[in-house]
């Protein structure tokens, strides 16, 4: 074998190079991770993969070339999306993102058009460089079975490691045990993006047979007609970010908890308690529930990541309905439109198009609701033509956690030491809550003065999309809810249906479930129902507003059976 120079071959040159290059991996992917827990299983994943690799190449350099490259690469491709498009890689990037965003990002950034052509230009060759000039270990010579066996075996063994390193409760059990809001939102990308292949895991509900769903649904396939002509009304709907009643909590018990934002007037069609299916964060989820009339939790853990895994397979949804029904469907964003998957989600829910806060000229995280509200009616008088209705989808950010990051001194009179009975810790979160409410149903008075107090039909819906954690605290708060609705105490908001038309009440229920919004939404409108939103009127009226827990037996499993089966509202 040539000699570079004295004591030097060119394979040992090769080998020493690679693991100088699988070292300096190894310090800008896994030492980049914060905890030192998720440094060791980055690093654990990365001497697992350069196993297989060596076993399966018989060459140690380029065992550590490709290994270490890898998750360079894994790391480069993360750091670029969470830089031009605000959100952290996902596994399932890789099965739908790159077909349906990923031309439209490099037409926005030409840039990363020659870094991908330099990649493909440059890797060949000196992929071929390393494989050529590296040292082949003897196992790797053919023609021998026993040199077969070991190689099969090692590599099988290091493929085993790698999967004992990503059981939930394996010996890394500990990255794996946070919630979604950390995985979506910390600087462990690695971490994350590994993690989530366990978590973006997604099956369908159970389903009854077709002939039972026939049986049970049939009769809604033609759909209603609705109750008012075309021109149709226009329809704002609001989230109102980690908002509940606080009337509802034992200890809120002086005039400010009670709050107009959530009592009924003359024009109230239907109000009371919103049943969520996230608690203390993952707001996506329940933008995905009021959009599509399905919550999330049906299609297991994967579910909990809905605007990555669950909405590119969303056929029906209530922005979808109404698109077909003429109106112009728009989204009001209070963060980038990209944040968490967003822009391709709501064009997958049936939306125009989402303003996010650069387009509104608003500072994202920072804005109050009545500056989204001013927002969304610029962006409403904008789109608006006569004879056409108007969806708008507005997200507010006013309640975001968390409550106790200013000091009690930092809240305006009279939110200052309001509640007692409270530790200091839980006091200061519920007057932080109590103070941002107030502005809240002040901002809520006047969308209602913009869009009800004139000729315009218009519906006005707004709720909570979940309550808000107080660091933890909030569970162990007393609260003033009957027997039934105390098992579902943590994951209890409100919902407010209003209109400036007149028509009959809506119906109510003890407990409402977010899946069944966009239904009621339809009927206050008077809307023609499809035969998706025919059928979940019906399961809402059969199960009196539950919907995971419906009390009718097999009544679930037929509704998916067809609208999944047979609608497939869900590909």
């Amino acid at each position: 074998m040539r000699r570079i120079w004295s004591g030097f071959t060119r394979a040992r040159l090769v080998a020493l190079c690679a693991l100088v290059f699988f070292a300096l991996c190894v310090a800008a992917t896994a030492l980049r991770e914060p905890q030192p827990l998720q440094q060791g299983f980055i690093l654990a994943l990365m001497l697992c993969t350069s196993g297989v690799l060596l076993f399966a190449f018989a060459r140690p350099g380029l065992a550590l070339v490709v290994g270490g490259g890898l998750f360079l690469l894994l790391k480069f491709v993360s750091v670029l999306k969470l830089r031009y498009l605000d959100s952290s890689l996902m596994p399932s990037d890789f099965v739908y993102y790159a077909r349906t965003s990923l031309l439209d990002t490099l037409r926005h950034y030409p840039h990363l058009y020659a870094l991908g052509i330099g990649i493909l230009l440059l890797l060949p060759p000196l992929l071929w460089l390393v494989w050529r000039w590296d040292w082949r270990w003897p196992a790797g010579h053919r023609g021998s079975s026993a040199a077969f066996a070991l190689r099969t075996g090692g590599a099988a063994l290091f493929v085993l490691a790698f999967w004992v390193c990503m059981l939930p409760d394996g010996p890394f059990a500990a990255v794996h045990a946070r919630n979604v809001w950390e995985k979506l939102s910390d600087d462990a990308q690695l971490t994350n993006f590994f993690v989530n292949v366990d978590d973006a895991d997604v099956h369908l509900p159970a389903m009854a047979s077709d002939a039972m769903a026939a049986q049970q649904w049939a009769a809604t396939a033609p759909g209603v007609p609705g109750a008012v002509r075309s021109p149709y009304p226009d329809i704002v709907q609001v989230l109102e970010e980690s908002t509940f009643d606080p009337a509802n909590y034992t200890d809120c018990n002086v005039p400010q908890c009670r709050v107009s934002l959530f009592r009924r007037d003359a024009r109230t069609r239907a109000h009371g308690v919103l049943r969520v299916h996230t608690f203390g964060g993952g707001t996506w989820v329940s933008e995905f529930a009021a959009l599509t009339g399905m919550p999330q939790d049906i299609f297991g853990p994967g579910g909990m990541y809905a605007p990555y895994v669950l909405a590119p397979h969303v056929r029906d949804a209530l922005a979808l309905q109404l698109r077909r029904l003429g109106y112009v469907t728009i989204g009001i964003y209070p963060t980038a439109a990209s944040f968490i998957n967003g822009r391709n989600a709501y064009r997958a829910y049936g939306f125009d198009h989402l303003y996010g806060a650069d387009e509104l000229g608003l500072t994202e995280w920072e804005e109050t609701d009545a500056q989204m509200f001013a927002a969304a009616k610029r962006i409403y008088d904008k789109v608006k033509k006569p004879g056409r209705p108007v969806f708008v989808m507005i997200l507010t950010l006013n309640q975001h956690g968390p409550h106790d990051d200013d000091p009690m001194s930092t809240l305006p009179p009279p939110y200052r030491g309001l509640l007692h009975g409270l530790t200091p810790a839980a006091a200061l979160n519920f007057d932080t809550y109590l103070s941002r409410l107030r502005d809240s149903a002040a901002a809520m008075r006047m969308l209602e003065h913009v869009f009800l107090d004139r000729a315009q039909p218009t519906v006005l819906v707004h709720f909570g999309d979940h309550q808000p954690s107080f660091g933890g605290l909030i569970r162990a708060l007393p609260r003033r809810l009957p027997a039934a609705l105390q098992p579902d105490r943590d994951y209890l908001t409100y919902y407010m249906v209003k209109s400036n038309f007149a028509e009959p009440p809506l119906p109510s229920y003890p407990m409402l479930d977010i899946a069944f919004l966009p239904s009621m939404v339809m009927q206050a409108a008077g809307l023609p129902e499809d035969p998706y939103f025919s059928a979940e009127t019906v399961l809402r009226e059969r199960c009196h507003g539950l919907y995971d827990d419906c009390a009718v037996p097999g009544l679930l499993q037929s509704y998916h059976a067809w609208t999944f089966g047979r609608l497939h509202v869900y590909q």
